[in-house]
């Protein structure tokens, strides 16, 4: 019976789901895989599920000549963990989880948002530190999101949503840049180029993909032309952000505040970040719903069940 390693405990639905195809060891822990543990997962496994975390680099695929694995059944949308063209050459499979973890990520996206604009972190603090001393008319005055414009980096799947939810729920204004112009359902103005995006919205949300190519994407320079009032949101990946440059930007007040969900070193937070009131810090929580958990764990077992049956899986990367 075909082989599984699942690297991290998944819901159990999706566990008894794989295990009515596969024959399915769990990992317990809930740590990145190590380097031992990825060789051993290439070479004792017919399948391998893995996720954020584990750095599936070409050092690794080049360790031996040939490898048992035939597929990494990549547990979530994002894959910049894994050297895909490596993982070709060596004869593995690659897939992924798109679709699934759309209106979670869009949904964490909106919560930043308006936690960060509204000052809603600051104010649970005061409430449970018993510095609340009743309401005022100038208490934690915060930015309205209605009529604002946002500004979408990245108008893929998960960015239209999130502008989508802006426009229609919250009647803000939508620009965005991105590589091509977009078919869109709503009124939405493409820039030429990021530093013209980020100096004309009140709020600048990241939804790229993570990689070379996005690495320090949001550096100081896009930082510097932002608005002083405005917010950055980051639901991407972590490296996207110059969290240095962000660090700066927050304490000199260049821009108004942050909203992050991920950060460059996870899951180390800069302590500098920590200590600041203007910052919303969520623990990656962008897909942390059962139900979007569930669906994603079934992605991986529909692309390995394709894959094992000679079939093109439905989510090839």
């Amino acid at each position: 019976m075909t082989k599984i390693w699942m690297t991290r405990p998944l819901p159990d639905k999706v566990q008894s789901a794989a295990r009515e195809l596969f024959d399915v060891t769990v990992r317990q822990m809930t740590s990145p895989l190590t380097v031992e543990e990825m060789r051993t997962a290439l070479s004792d496994y017919d399948a391998v599920i893995p996720t954020l975390g584990d750095l599936f680099s070409e050092e690794i695929f080049k360790a031996e000549a040939s490898w048992r694995c035939r597929i990494l059944a990549n547990f979530g949308v994002g894959y910049n963990h894994i050297d895909v063209a490596a993982a070709k050459t060596a004869g593995i499979t690659v897939t992924n989880t798109p679709g699934a973890v759309t209106d979670a990520t869009a949904d964490t996206a909106m919560t930043l948002m308006l936690m960060s604009a509204r000052r809603a972190g600051e104010g649970e603090r005061m409430v449970r530190a018993g510095q609340w001393e009743g309401w005022h008319p100038t208490q934690l005055l915060g930015m309205h999101l209605g009529g604002k414009t946002v500004g979408i980096v990245g108008m893929g799947r998960i960015g239209q949503a999130i502008a989508r939810r802006c426009h229609f729920g919250f009647g803000m204004q939508v620009a965005y840049h991105s590589r091509s112009p977009k078919k869109l359902e709503f009124p939405a103005e493409r820039k030429e180029s990021l530093l013209a995006l980020a100096a004309s919205v009140d709020v600048l949300v990241i939804a790229v993909p993570g990689g070379d190519e996005t690495h320090h994407l949001i550096n100081a320079e896009v930082l510097e032309a932002m608005q002083s009032h405005a917010h950055l949101i980051n639901i991407a990946r972590g490296n996207v952000v110059a969290e240095s440059a962000l660090i700066r930007a927050l304490a000199d007040g260049q821009i108004g505040g942050a909203g992050l969900d991920v950060y460059e070193f996870e899951p180390t937070v800069p302590d500098a970040l920590k200590r600041m009131e203007n910052v919303v810090l969520l623990p990656h929580i962008g897909t942390a719903a059962l139900e979007v958990r569930e669906d994603m764990g079934l992605m991986t077992v529909a692309n390995l069940k394709a894959f094992f049956a000679g079939e093109t899986p439905p989510n090839l990367v």
